[in-house]
């Protein structure tokens, strides 16, 4: 083989490598998570901090990236179109491939040949080398793509000034990357669990701590018909009953009736002046506490709540009536997940059956049930619980078997306990229409 023939070829394959250096560096700069280059430049990682600059300002990294493939291309196509076909076209002649047909097959071998070694070599050997490890890649390429930015400085103004006035044409709009929605927040986590690096317990954490944002008081609460009060119209020895049989730690206190509310006790006090012997007014041990509206988020309630020297704040409605109590306990476990109640063999949750199908208590809350079946719940809705949005979508007291499809699932109700509806079958369903019950 000739010697000019042996360079041309090899000056054409360091071409296409190089090709690879610079779609793989893009790729790998694009798709970087910034969170993990900025770990490893505060660890000192080199190039860290100058593919977090690249990142920052995509629009002229990547003006100069396309220079430098456009050109690599053009000298490619150079090379292998005339360098190389020329020879191997006088090497079919010499072959005894007439003239007319040497011309025309090696020109077309040497482009096939070098498109094939271009998309393997050149494109999708590095691409998937750039998406294996994207933040290692994108350290070790940075400093020469910085480079190369630099050395392009002109060209690379002149495209992006051009690049941006034909987008305003399409209007000014905001980077999808600078978002991050809940749905990657959420991958994440499963990501991490997957990978072991995140436990199951913790994923259920992270998860609850994610709803917390979006869920109202009236979602978490203690409701009012389960709630333990001290009655302070009754006599000495039913208060002092009520605050013995009750297992938590402070009590709000009513005159007759919850809609009449003092305030809160802690029982402690109450049972201490009792046990030292002297009579004791319960009505002297009553301290304020804040009072919210139930359709408040948690979040909110929880900053008041904090600065509670109570412990607990009292929840009243739009017309100002009584519905319920919040404390510190229901913050905990709208987190971590419900833990059964004093007196109680369990909490309400969701059972999956071998058939996939979900066997869900009425009093399970709404969003732990939609990120069990995988659903998407309306912004707006009036219901906390499964029981709710049933009675929310039948419009009355349900019967056992009833049903109705949403979201691609069909409830039925499976069992009531008098007026509650204590469980519900979701079984998934293709999505018809249906007549509103």
């Amino acid at each position: 083989m000739p010697a000019p023939l042996v360079f041309e070829i090899v000056l054409v394959l360091l071409l296409i490598v190089l090709n690879g250096v610079l779609a793989m560096s893009e790729l790998a700069i694009v798709s970087s998570r910034r969170s993990r280059l900025e770990a490893m430049a505060q660890a000192g990682k080199r190039g860290a901090q100058t593919a977090l600059q690249l990142a920052a300002s995509p629009g002229h990294f990547l003006s100069a990236v396309q220079i430098g493939i456009t050109l690599v291309g053009l000298l490619t196509g150079i090379f292998s179109g005339t360098a190389i076909a020329e020879p191997v076209a006088l090497r079919l002649e010499a072959l005894g491939v007439p003239d007319r047909y040497s011309d025309f097959l090696a020109f077309t071998g040497v482009v096939v040949i070098v498109t094939f070694i271009s998309l393997v070599v050149g494109e999708l050997v590095p691409k998937r080398l750039a998406l294996r490890n994207p933040e290692a890649m994108a350290v070790l390429a940075a400093p020469i793509m910085a480079l190369l930015t630099r050395v392009a400085w002109p060209l690379v103004v002149v495209l992006e000034g051009t690049s941006r006035g034909v987008l305003t044409v399409f209007g000014p709009g905001t980077r999808a990357g600078a978002r991050v929605t809940r749905e990657e927040i959420k991958a994440l986590i499963a990501e991490g669990e997957s990978a072991g690096i995140v436990a199951p317990q913790a994923r259920a954490m992270m998860s609850g701590v994610m709803r917390l944002a979006e869920r109202r008081v009236s979602e978490i609460m203690t409701r009012r018909d389960e709630v333990d009060w001290v009655d302070l119209d009754a006599d000495d020895a039913a208060i002092r009953g009520s605050l013995q049989a009750s297992a938590h730690s402070r009590l709000p206190a009513a005159k007759g009736s919850l809609d009449a509310l003092l305030g809160v006790i802690r029982t402690k006090d109450v049972l201490d002046a009792y046990l030292g012997g002297a009579p004791a007014d319960p009505r002297a041990f009553i301290k304020e506490a804040p009072v919210i509206i139930d359709a408040m988020t948690a979040v909110q309630a929880m900053e008041l709540l904090r600065k509670s020297g109570t412990h607990m704040v009292l929840v009243v409605d739009e017309y100002g009536v009584f519905q319920g109590l919040l404390t510190t306990s229901n913050i905990l476990e709208a987190i971590a997940g419900a833990f059964p109640a004093h007196g109680a063999e369990s909490v309400p949750t969701g059972t999956q059956r071998d058939d996939q199908s979900w066997l869900l208590d009425g009093e399970l809350a709404i969003d732990q049930m939609a990120e069990m079946l995988g659903i998407h719940l309306p912004a707006a809705r009036e219901y906390s619980t499964v029981a709710g949005m049933v009675l929310t979508h039948l419009m009355q007291i349900p019967h056992v078997g009833e049903s109705f499809v949403f979201r691609g699932w069909r409830f039925e109700v499976v069992d009531m306990d008098g007026r509650r509806i204590d469980k519900v079958l979701a079984s998934r369903t293709v999505p018809r229409r249906i007549a509103a019950a």
